[in-house]
């Protein structure tokens, strides 16, 4: 039997379709073979404006391959993918390798940005440095930025691009706890203020309760897919992550005002960073405000 495929971006003017209610995002049906083995089956994911959506699950379940799809970088073997007319997407990467030879400040890697054909303007910069969380950090050397402070700069530099669909390949990677919060909380407000809709995907299970309005997680399929609240009790979610997991996806609650001291000394990182961590560990001290 032959398997159906329908990719389309959708057209202005499409009687179908009415910008203000029809999803960013749809996919139906998915299926992406590689090499003859299958990375995605049955996948269905909508994307609405002013959602916030996360792919959870475990290495090699299909989450950045979901995503490349949902970005047209990836054709499906077969399923439904459209994509709203005009859609404006800002993508912010897992990190990003810059050459440290190169004399780099945060304002120039602003004005490095495809804005639509054109470069950024001074006043686009500042403001969606702003938004960010990373004013101030203009002149700073790009290279010596805190994961923190450089995972804002790269937010701020997808914003430039007025994004109706806001992707982050890890959000919160290199962050410590109260970090990860304080950039959750930017990311909420961002949708708030702008009514943009965002893809996550993210490890953290333990912050997803309070940065996300939906969850789907993914293991090849959709193990199990709802408000975070649901999934944590689902029996498929259970079967993945087991009881701890449940835990980790219980919600947290954060809520003060003072300055958290992020500081690598001697014995190491007392934000408990991993190993994957060792990128920004040249740094003496971050500081995360909230």
């Amino acid at each position: 039997m032959t398997a159906l495929l329908h990719v389309r971006e959708g057209r202005a003017g499409d009687p179908a379709a009415t910008p203000a209610a029809e999803p960013l995002v749809e996919i139906r049906n998915l299926l992406v073979e590689r090499d003859g083995r299958r990375l995605l089956d049955g996948i269905d994911l909508t994307i609405a404006p002013g959602r916030i959506v996360t792919l959870i699950g475990p290495n090699g379940a299909g989450k950045s391959t979901l995503v490349k799809v949902a970005l047209g970088l990836i054709v499906p073997s077969a399923g439904m993918v459209v994509r709203r007319p005009g859609l404006r997407i800002g993508y912010v990467p897992q990190s990003l390798a810059v050459d440290r030879t190169l004399p780099l400040t945060a304002r120039r890697f602003m004005t490095l940005a495809d804005v639509h054909g054109r470069r950024p303007r001074a006043a686009e910069i500042a403001e969606a440095l702003a938004e960010a969380g990373a004013e101030g950090l203009e002149d700073r050397s790009f290279h010596k930025l805190s994961g923190g402070e450089a995972k804002r700069v790269m937010l701020a530099r997808a914003l430039l691009q007025q994004p109706d669909l806001l992707v982050l390949d890890e959000a919160a990677a290199h962050l410590d706890m109260p970090g990860q919060i304080a950039f959750y909380r930017t990311l909420r407000a961002i949708r708030d203020r702008r009514g943009c809709g965002i893809l996550m995907v993210s490890h953290d299970l333990h912050l997803v309760m309070s940065a996300t309005d939906h969850v789907l997680c993914l293991n090849g399929h959709v193990c199990c897919s709802d408000h975070p609240d649901d999934v944590s009790r689902d029996p498929a979610f259970l079967a993945l992550f087991g009881p701890l997991g449940a835990d980790a996806l219980a919600p947290y609650h954060h809520a003060h005002d003072h300055v958290h001291d992020h500081i690598h000394g001697p014995g190491g990182c007392t934000a408990g960073c991993g190993p994957e961590d060792d990128a920004h560990h040249a740094d003496t001290g971050h500081h995360h405000h909230h």
